[in-house]
């Protein structure tokens, strides 16, 4: 048998639908804090107190300033395909019904990662994900640096456009 070593090991991606079939099948609890990213079950890092407490300023911000036409999502899925359905920490969708399916790509208006032990997994892996599906807008919060990175202009690679912000409540959509 001639295998050619370079095809081994192989990665078994998974579909969207595979991933819900685990948690139903209960092989992900509800505490488990996993996503699905381009076809793998990724284990996301423990919410620290710092990231919490500053998802909920986010709330906060936000929530009063939010125009009716949106709606604000917090750590809830959003499909963008069928091998990727990462939790963002908050998402701003389209002010409609999500209940029949996450939002895809075409409901998400802003999206807002915060980041401390995740922070180069999520610049390297997540934000280039949201632009390669043309979410319009991600904010990367860097709770170390106390800056927010603003990606716009989704294309193909990624984002062709980013701004360094801080302090965090100067940020405002593009």
């Amino acid at each position: 048998m001639n295998v050619n070593a370079e095809s081994f090991p192989r990665r078994h991606r998974i579909t969207v639908e595979d991933y819900h079939r685990m948690g139903e099948a209960g092989i992900f609890s509800e505490d488990d804090r996993v996503e699905l990213i381009e076809g793998e079950v990724i284990d996301m890092a423990p919410i620290g107190s710092k990231h919490a407490n500053t998802v909920d300023e986010f709330v906060q911000l936000i929530a009063r300033q939010l125009p009716k036409k949106g709606r604000l999502r917090v750590q809830n899925p959003v499909l963008l395909n069928d091998g990727s359905e990462p939790q963002p920490d908050l998402t701003i969708v389209a002010n409609r019904s999500y209940s029949a399916a996450h939002p895809s790509p075409e409901d998400i208006l802003l999206l807002i990662e915060v980041a401390d032990t995740s922070l180069e997994y999520d610049r390297s892996v997540k934000i280039p994900l949201y632009g390669r599906h043309g979410i319009p807008e991600v904010w990367l919060v860097d709770l170390e640096s106390r800056t927010v990175e603003v990606f716009r202009e989704p294309s193909a690679e990624g984002y062709r456009a980013l701004q360094r912000k801080r302090p965090p409540r100067t940020v405002s959509t593009g």
